[in-house]
């Protein structure tokens, strides 16, 4: 277990050089946290034996300062013998700034943390984050790791920033937060411990008290009549791991330059003068113990999370430096590696071959066939066969293609006319269709594999004449392929082919039986009628022979011939048949003799249909007419609907799939342009160079814990 405590001081060696990359490793360690002039400084001088902190007034310790302690024996020539063969007979101490300086004058090594501190955060009592790491090594030592931080205080002094309160609290925070550190909360004696700022910090992130020691200081400056019986026993707050009480040298003692040595044994005499029976657990040689045994078993438990960790973050910096490749040797070779993955990466996300599927939307080839069969079909579907065609407009065509003579069928040119008009309405959404799939294959460059998206961030003047390339393809493919779409429009626009196997004239037929039964039951009810009159006027046989007289001087003779000769034209027209159902509308709108004679003027003819009400007949040729354009418009949609996407895939899909990579290479592989293109960006590099640096660290990391036998740990 001895050996547990110099492998974390490795640890924190190795560490150190990564800067904040340390955060990362949460190394166990013993933070100490008091309030200003708690005497933290002075038990930290105890427990090495040595004056080497800086003093005075105010805020003194404004960086983090990680203290390693190292045992040493006197006889143990191997640790104290120097690079240049001579031994070391005495305590000495190593800054990790200063490489393999040694000091063994501690009144320099105070020095050496006044200059180190004034040069990171100035002269103005501004504190940093950035730690010192100091070790030293002695034979009145126990192994251990601490970490000083800067004095808890409240309120600014001199040129000290307005926040100085919450940055410090920040920092402790920092510290005390990691679950792998012990937490040495350190408090006067002569102040109400129920006040305590540092045991107020340890309980927000130490609610169990799990890991948190408080010493009590200053004992002997306790007021008389008063002790701290209580606090040290626990029965004012109890404190899991313990209260330990220490006695502190005096300013004046200080000043004196009263040796640490004499001043433990008269906290020795005070102890066992005040408190006898705490005497033997409390004091500095007591905490020193007490620190190692806990630091200990700490490590102990936090070491197999940390191999894990370690382990972790290893395998992340291998997987990182495959991400960001190794340095470019050979530029031809790396150059033809990365066009060749590249147009693989984008004809397997066409083709859905990709490794990597992507999960959250559709891109590539899936895409494009949801654009085929969902976008552009419910597009095709969304359009009306008779969208702005109303009856009226129908008519007039009709009408217009008869000219001058009435028309005994409904004419085929209208039919025609119409048709192709609402056949061109499909131009439109099958070019947006090569938009929509000319606009995928853009995207596509950047979905094509975790790899190449790495390389493009890599290299990104090489992505950028990539996407210039494939945006020129596209481009170059993209006149051809909407001008065979248009042709496919244009195609169904020359021939209007009424042979078509799918347009049956079926619905015709029915169309003009169930009209022609119609006029034949209307025209068989107006013979019944007039049977009925006929026998009726026979049954009077002497009437019909002998002329009446009139009635108001109308011959009732002449008024019945009369209505004999409009019933018989009227028969006629009924039995007319299929003519008659195509005859001339305006027969029905005869005028008599008289109203030609009572008009002296042509009324003039209307340019448009509006507002007048569709006779019989007209209805009956717009329905015809609405039923063909109808049968036959849904033929042509189905032929577009299939013959576009087929289109799509020839011209520009497979093209540019089987002709990328060649593309590439011709644009792409000149000498002259390869140190441009394949120029990394600096922050690529410099992570580069950062993530060697921790893989190397966790490497020795990795080897110093493995030393560690189990049967040490356990």
């Amino acid at each position: 277990m001895e050996n547990l405590i110099p492998v974390v001081n490795k640890l924190q060696d190795v560490f150190a050089t990564l800067g904040r990359k340390e955060d990362q490793i949460q190394l166990p360690q013993i933070v100490v946290v008091g309030s200003q002039s708690a005497g933290k400084s002075s038990v930290l001088e105890n427990l090495v034996g040595r004056d080497f902190l800086p003093r005075g007034t105010g805020i003194v310790t404004r960086r983090p300062l990680i203290l390693q302690l190292n045992h040493v024996a006197l006889d143990d020539e191997s640790k104290r013998r120097r690079s240049n063969g001579a031994l070391i007979s005495d305590d000495w101490a190593m800054f990790e700034h200063t490489g393999s300086k040694v000091f063994t004058d501690f009144d320099l090594v105070r020095k050496e943390i006044e200059d180190e501190t004034d040069r990171v955060t100035g002269v103005n009592k501004g504190i940093s984050l950035l730690p010192i790491s100091l070790k030293i090594y002695s034979h009145r030592v126990v192994s251990l790791s601490l970490v000083d931080l800067p004095g808890i205080t409240k309120i600014p002094v001199g040129d000290q920033p307005a926040n100085i309160e919450e940055q410090i609290r920040d920092m402790i925070l920092l510290y005390v937060s990691n679950p792998s550190s012990i937490i040495l909360a350190v408090t006067p004696a002569n102040q109400d411990f129920a006040t305590s700022e540092p045991i107020k910090l340890a309980r927000e992130v130490d609610v169990g008290g799990q890991r948190t020691l408080a010493v009590l200081t200053k004992l002997d400056l306790m007021d008389q009549g008063t002790d701290a019986m209580d606090v040290l026993m626990g029965k004012v707050i109890p404190v899991k791991l313990g209260i330990i009480g220490v006695v502190n040298r005096s300013q004046q003692a200080i000043l004196d330059s009263k040796a640490i040595s004499d001043a433990v044994k008269d906290e020795q005499s005070f102890l066992q003068k005040k408190y006898p029976t705490l005497a033997s657990r409390n004091g500095t040689g007591y905490l020193a113990k007490r620190l190692n045994m806990l630091l200990m078993h700490h490590i102990r438990n936090c070491l197999p999370a940390l191999k894990a960790r370690v382990s972790i973050m290893n395998a992340q910096c291998q997987s990182d430096l495959v991400a960001f490749g190794e340095p470019v040797e050979d530029k031809n070779r790396t150059l033809l590696q990365i066009i060749t993955r590249f147009a693989t990466a984008y004809t397997s996300t066409i083709e859905g071959t990709a490794r990597n599927i992507e999960t959250t939307e559709l891109c590539g080839g899936a895409r494009i066939c949801y654009i085929f069969h969902d976008t552009f079909g419910r597009s095709l579907e969304s359009v009306n066969p008779l969208e702005n065609l109303t009856q009226l407009d129908i008519l007039t065509a009709i009408r217009n293609a008869t000219g001058p003579r009435p028309a005994l069928f409904v004419p085929e040119v209208s039919f025609e006319l119409l048709v192709k008009r609402q056949i061109q309405r499909l131009e439109e959404p099958s070019l947006r269709c090569v938009e929509l799939v000319h606009e995928e294959m853009q995207r596509m460059v950047q979905h094509c594999g975790f790899t190449t998206q790495q390389e493009m961030i890599r290299f990104p003047r090489l992505y950028d004449k990539i996407n210039e390339v494939v945006s020129g393809v596209l481009k170059e493919r993209l006149k051809p392929t909407n001008e065979l779409v248009e042709n496919l429009v244009a195609i169904e626009l020359a021939y209007i082919n009424t042979k078509h196997p799918e347009f049956t004239e079926a619905n015709l037929v029915t169309l003009l039986k169930e009209e022609l039964l119609l006029d034949d039951r209307h025209a068989r009810s107006r013979n019944r009628h007039a049977s009925t009159s006929e026998r009726a006027v026979s049954a009077h046989g002497e009437q019909q022979l002998t002329p009446a007289p009139g009635v108001n001087g109308i011959d009732l003779n002449t008024a019945f011939q009369q209505q004999q000769q409009q019933q018989q034209q009227q028969n006629q027209r009924a039995s007319n048949g299929f003519l008659g159902l195509f005859g001339n509308a305006a027969s029905n709108n005869k005028t008599s003799p008289q109203e030609k004679q009572s008009a002296n003027f042509l009324p003039e003819v209307p340019e448009t249909q509006l507002g007048r009400k569709l006779t019989s007949r007209e209805q009956r040729d717009v329905a015809i007419i609405e039923r063909l354009i109808r049968n036959y418009f849904i033929i042509v949609r189905k032929n577009i609907q299939d013959s576009v996407p087929k289109a799509i895939m020839a011209l520009l899909v497979n093209f540019v799939r089987d002709n990328l990579q060649s593309e590439l290479v011709r644009q792409l592989y000149k000498p002259d342009e390869m140190d441009d293109l394949l120029a990394e960006t600096e922050d690529m590099a410099q992570r580069r160079r950062d993530t060697l640096e921790t893989m190397k660290a966790l490497q020795q990391a990795s080897v110093i814990i493995s030393e560690v036998r189990e049967t040490q740990v356990w």
